[in-house]
């Protein structure tokens, strides 16, 4: 075996260079390199005060003289034991009401089917979907001594044109997960950067690899064998539980907290699995997306769209985009591109998904008991701000690049393209940030924004020569415009108090629950 170098980078990088890249051609050559990196986060935990003798003493000496002071009226006393005895027993009413009332267990969407035994499931997180996201998070939390139950409504090998580029970003996520064998005996080709062609004109991007080891490129594979790959080795482990089946509803109790799940079995049988956790990671066309997050699909055509979907054997891939937008839901997250998708151009979502995996693992191993859902989904806030500055990086990029791209009869994006084209032909940083941002080996939000605006500036300056015009000058100020137009909402639907000041989030400092 080769020996793994591990490095752990800060969670804010110094600055590097790095924007955005043209839809392109890919030019799918690699290399193979075996090298851990980690964008870890930094995590703040809070040891506990330590008293002295001394401190002990002094307090021990103040209780006794406050209690030598106190005098108590038979009748005050009387009367507060009474009240507490009152309290009490009314305390034990309510809770006995309640605890009748909540053993209903109501089924979403509006599937009222009495609740059966709770005990013996053994299980401690539900995870719906055994895609790239749910097969990598069942091995890695069942490494972590978690026991998983992971329902797949297919787990034959699938033909799709989704998913089959993995960035070098995604590939040192996979070996800090341990499934860097994945990509073995599949017929995956080593990806070493970009082609980048047009009106006549090329450029060779190369990915930044000179710093990592010689295994460390991009992979290009078939989806469906990779995925199998990967459900082998989580089928592998003694806690993991791996099974065919339909999730039609998650449980529901006291009408925020999830407490599993519903799912009809390969032969038809309806059942219930519990357990602390549940994660739906049940990708692109998830039913279960509308109640842990906000939907951007308009209600009006929503059930058209789902029919339709169901409806044959659909070959084309839309392009879909969803900035993750979740309702904190106790018991429940959401994962891959069930929570959050980017537009395809730069083929980011899995190095996303990885990432997030390697977040979320960190976030929970210090938690031994699960079951505590409230303070759980509380400490798990964290887990959308420690994700943004590879997620965001990714998915700004994405969808800048689209729409930079995108064909267009307006004349400054005309222009802004022709730029952008231009732009990472230059070589040097010009070239080697924006491909550093896009394969993921760089996730950093504020270089991409710096590059982004590089572009325009570079845009503009080519205008102003020899010599700047009244034409020349109204043009380059609608390229600002329209720079500005693209990358800001991006940012906005991203969060700019996460993306750029993540550490003004009270969550990321919480310490885990005991």
């Amino acid at each position: 075996m080769k020996s793994v170098e591990i490095k752990t980078l800060p969670l804010f990088r110094p600055l590097r260079s790095s924007l955005p890249c043209t839809n392109l051609r890919l030019s799918l050559r690699f290399s193979l390199f075996n090298r851990r990196s980690t964008t870890g986060a930094t995590y703040i935990r809070r040891g506990k005060a330590t008293t002295t003798e001394e401190e002990r003493h002094k307090r021990a000496t103040v209780r006794k003289t406050v209690t030598a002071t106190i005098v108590l009226d038979p009748f005050i006393l009387g009367t507060f034991v009474a009240s507490l005895f009152a309290f009490a027993f009314l305390y034990v009413l309510r809770q006995s009401s309640s605890s009748k009332k909540n053993r209903r267990v109501l089924v979403s969407p509006n599937d009222a089917v009495s609740r059966k035994d709770d005990s013996g499931s053994g299980t401690d997180v539900i995870i719906v979907g055994a895609g790239v996201a749910g097969a990598a998070l069942a091995h890695t939390l069942a490494k972590e001594g978690r026991r998983v139950h992971v329902i797949e409504r297919d787990l034959s090998e699938q033909d799709r044109i989704v998913g089959e580029l993995l960035q070098p970003g995604g590939y040192l996520k996979l070996i800090e997960l341990g499934l860097e064998d994945c990509v073995k005996n599949i017929d995956a080709q080593r990806l070493v950067g970009y082609a980048l062609f047009k009106d006549g004109k090329h450029t060779k991007l190369s990915y930044p690899l000179e710093t990592f080891d010689s295994d460390v490129a991009g992979r290009g594979f078939h989806n469906g064998r990779f995925v199998q790959r990967i459900r082998e080795k989580a089928a592998s482990l003694p806690n993991v539980r791996l099974e065919q089946g339909i999730v039609t509803s998650l449980l529901v109790e006291n009408g925020t907290t999830i407490k599993g799940v519903q799912y009809r079995t390969k032969k038809g049988d309806e059942l219930r699995s519990y357990a602390p956790l549940t994660i739906v990671c049940d990708g692109c066309f998830s039913k279960l997306r509308r109640s842990l997050c906000k939907p951007k699909v308009p209600t009006e055509v929503r059930e058209a769209f789902i029919a339709a979907v169901e409806k044959g054997n659909i070959r084309t891939m839309p392009n879909r985009s969803m900035p993750a937008d979740p309702v904190h839901t106790p018991g429940a997250l959401l994962l891959g591109d069930a929570f959050n998708m980017r537009h395809p151009l730069t083929g980011g979502g899995m190095t996303v998904a990885l990432a997030d995996i390697v977040v979320l693992r960190d976030l929970l191993r210090p938690i031994r008991n699960l079951n505590d859902k409230e303070a759980v989904s509380k400490y798990m806030e964290s887990f959308y701000t420690l994700r943004k500055p590879v997620a965001s990086t990714i998915n700004t990029l994405a969808e800048a690049l689209y729409k930079v791209f995108l064909a267009s009869s307006n004349e400054a994006k005309t222009e802004l393209r022709e730029a952008c084209f231009d732009y990472l032909t230059l070589g040097g940083v010009c070239s080697s940030g924006p491909v550093a941002l896009l394969s993921g080996l760089n996730p950093s939000p504020l270089s991409l924004v710096l590059h982004f605006f590089a572009v325009a500036i570079y845009a503009v300056g080519r205008l102003m020569l020899p010599c700047p015009t009244i034409k020349s000058v109204r043009l380059g100020a609608r390229i600002i415009l329209s720079a500005s137009g693209i990358i800001i909402p991006i940012i906005k639907s991203e969060g700019v108090r996460q993306v750029f000041f993540p550490r003004t989030i009270a969550a990321i400092y919480r310490t885990p629950p005991q």
